[in-house]
């Protein structure tokens, strides 16, 4: 974890183990944290309520044009209608799940290791110290829930995750309108990458979303729990829509170190197979709020 965050994660794990030790509790509200003990991840409070889920294809081909000549709105319609989605409120973790992360669910046999590729590039860092606090890569569809169910939570469905990113006022990337630049997120902005590879999870708090969420645009893709519909906008349910209850693809979301201001909006939808590995794709994890 990035050392300046580590005061947080202090933070948090005391005044949630005073109100434990005081047998009080609280109602969470907008800036509430709360330290997960499996892994000591630190997640972010997302209060119920309604979000505008999508976005216009007009708008996605706006943003396109100013990098291709060649923009097909075909191509965005599986981010229409916008339509209006209720989530019951939750938890989403602050950051990607780190290597290190990911290394104590092996360790407790519950998760395999990430999958080697034969891409011989410098992203494939699991095991490796230097490289602890970057968000692990290589791990299929099947072992980030697994991860997830280890430590008490569970992968956040596309709304869950989409409203984490951006908040209940519509805005295009998790700080707002303004093009992505090489503060706010790892990407690639206007096509020219600011690392051009991953990096160590939360170092870019100013493009933090409107809940306290960091790199949900950009670093890697992080997968959903949905499977893929493209037409599943016009039919969703207006409450806590879960995805199609089946399919041949699933869904990640936010982009990834090498794409451009298109590729790292919030409402950006790709979709992969289940059993892929990419060492642009990673994960993080969400919890339901406890009765």
């Amino acid at each position: 974890m990035n050392a300046k965050w580590k005061p947080l994660l202090i933070a948090g794990a005391a005044i949630v183990l005073l109100l434990s030790a005081c047998g009080e509790k609280t109602t969470p509200g907008l800036g509430s944290t709360w330290t997960r003990p499996a892994d000591g991840m630190l997640m972010v409070y997302v209060p119920a309520g309604e979000f505008s889920m999508g976005m216009d294809a007009d708008a996605s081909v706006e943003i396109c044009n100013q990098f291709s000549s060649d923009c097909n709105r075909d191509l965005y319609l599986a981010e229409e209608p916008v339509h209006t989605v209720f989530l019951d409120a939750y938890w989403i973790d602050q950051t990607e799940v780190t290597n290190a992360m990911y290394a104590l669910c092996v360790s407790a046999g519950a998760c395999q290791p990430p999958t080697a590729t034969s891409n011989k590039t410098p992203l494939m860092r699991y095991g490796d110290a230097e490289f602890a606090d970057y968000p692990v890569t290589n791990v299929d569809s099947s072992n980030a829930e697994a991860y997830c169910a280890w430590a008490d939570a569970r992968l956040p469905t596309e709304a869950e995750w989409e409203k984490a990113a951006r908040g209940v006022d519509g805005r295009i990337y998790p700080w707002g309108d303004s093009s992505p630049d090489c503060s706010l997120a790892n990407s690639a902005p206007n096509s020219t990458p600011c690392v051009g590879d991953t990096t160590q999870v939360g170092s870019y708090p100013s493009g933090a979303s409107p809940y306290g969420a960091l790199d949900m645009a950009g670093n890697v893709y992080e997968w959903a729990a949905d499977w893929y519909g493209k037409d599943y906008y016009s039919q969703s349910p207006a409450s806590n829509p879960a995805g199609p209850a089946s399919g041949e693809m699933r869904v990640v979301r936010g982009g990834a170190w090498s794409l451009n201001n298109l590729g790292i909006r919030s409402a950006q939808r790709q979709v992969i197979h289940p059993w892929g590995i990419a060492v642009t794709v990673g994960f993080r994890c969400a919890r339901s709020i406890s009765p």
